[in-house]
């Protein structure tokens, strides 16, 4: 039997949605966006990486409350393209390797203890809970790898510069706690997220952030340009008075030199 927009299959229906309009407070789904947004941008040259969020994920066919809706997750050797829901018996079986949820006090019980289990028994290798409101993660963000079918801890480390991280080996990235104030010194929480390529030590960029990049660069270029040109000018007009000034000397020779000539005419010697 054909699917249909429902997603009907053998008789069993795998919804997209629940129904329910999303309530998701401004931090969540900003953090959300973002985090979707520059892991996609990360892995777009790699075509087997699948990277969405709040999406339903079915583990077991047949079974349409077999399902979890991540908020961020990161699936390795799969296609990279657009889907409504996600089946796993569809892709090879395949189930996140990576998985982060932006957390809350009204998710605490479900992240804190159904999900974990939940994604342990399905193999996740790493989850990882960020709390956007600083309300009761201390700190903000936490990190697990499983080992042996359980989560243990992840450490928390500090850049030399002071900033919080932990190590994703799934990734390769850090997932950093950065002040959102460093101009006025301070650390108030909450702090942001941020992912970090620990090879070149920059931070991952959204769109509009590489954009506003992009103006800032095209600013200064065009300063930088500005700058060179009034060089230019400057030299242009100092080689102009040069330029006179040989022009008044090669006058001054000529009438010289024709006035010493009319003199020897004369019988008179100019010297």
């Amino acid at each position: 039997m054909a699917e249909t927009s429902g997603f009907i299959s053998d008789r069993i229906v795998y919804p997209d949605t629940d129904g329910q309009p999303m309530t998701e407070s401004d931090a969540t789904r900003d953090y959300l966006i973002y985090c979707v947004e520059v892991l996609r941008l990360y892995f777009k040259s790699r075509p087997n990486v699948y990277v969405s969020g709040n999406l339903f994920i079915y583990y077991e066919e047949g079974n349409s409350k077999a399902a979890v809706s991540p908020d961020v997750f990161v699936i390795f050797g799969v296609s990279q393209r657009q889907r409504r829901s996600y089946k796993s018996w569809q892709e090879g079986g395949k189930l996140p390797n990576f998985v982060l949820e932006i957390t809350s006090r009204t998710t605490k019980r479900q992240d804190e203890d159904e999900k974990p289990r939940l994604y342990a028994s399905l193999g996740v290798e790493e989850y990882f809970q960020y709390d956007p409101t600083a309300d009761y993660l201390n700190p903000q963000l936490r990190g697990a790898q499983l080992i042996d079918g359980a989560y243990q801890p992840l450490p928390l480390s500090t850049t030399p510069e002071g900033i919080p991280y932990i190590h994703s080996q799934v990734l390769g990235l850090d997932l950093q706690l950065h002040n959102p104030y460093p101009a006025l010194g301070l650390a108030p929480l909450p702090r942001a997220l941020r992912f970090c390529d620990p090879e070149t030590g920059t931070k991952l960029l959204n769109r509009e952030e590489v954009e506003q990049v992009r103006e800032a660069l095209q600013q200064e270029n065009a300063l930088i340009q500005q700058e060179r040109d009034a060089v230019q000018q400057e030299r242009d007009a100092a080689q102009q008075e040069r330029d006179a000034a040989q022009q008044e000397r090669d006058t001054a020779q000529r009438r010289a030199e024709a006035l010493a000539a009319r003199l020897r005419e004369l019988g008179i010697d100019p010297d």
